[in-house]
C-alpha cells in the first residue's frame, strides 16, 4: 500500500527575499553633503565678495537667499524623485 504525502512543505526549498532598494535616508546619502557643500560655498561667497567699482554690492544676501532657495528646491526634488515608489529598508534607520 502506497500512501502520499500532500503537505510537501517539508522537502520544499525556501527562497529569502532580498531587497535590492537603491535609496537610503537622507542623512546617509552624498547628496546631502553635496548639498550642504553647495550651500555653504553660496553663503561663502556672499559673505567675501564686496562692493564693485561703483559702491554696489555684486552678490549679496538677497541674491544668495535666493540661490539657496533653489538649491534647497533641487534637493528636495531630487529626494523626491529617489524616494518615489520605493520602500525604505528597515536596516537604513539605525
Amino acid at each position: 500500500m502506497s500512501t502520499t504525502n500532500l503537505d510537501n512543505t517539508a522537502t520544499t526549498p525556501r527562497v529569502a527575499r532580498v531587497a535590492h532598494d537603491e535609496t537610503r535616508p537622507a542623512r546617509k546619502t552624498t547628496e546631502l553633503l553635496a548639498y550642504l557643500a553647495t550651500v555653504l560655498a553660496v553663503v561663502v561667497t556672499a559673505f567675501v565678495v564686496g562692493d564693485d567699482d561703483n559702491g554696489v554690492d555684486a552678490f549679496g544676501a538677497a541674491q544668495a537667499l535666493q540661490y539657496v532657495t533653489f538649491l534647497t528646491i533641487g534637493y528636495m526634488l531630487a529626494r523626491g524623485l529617489a524616494k518615489s515608489g520605493s520602500h525604505s529598508r528597515s536596516s537604513d534607520n539605525d
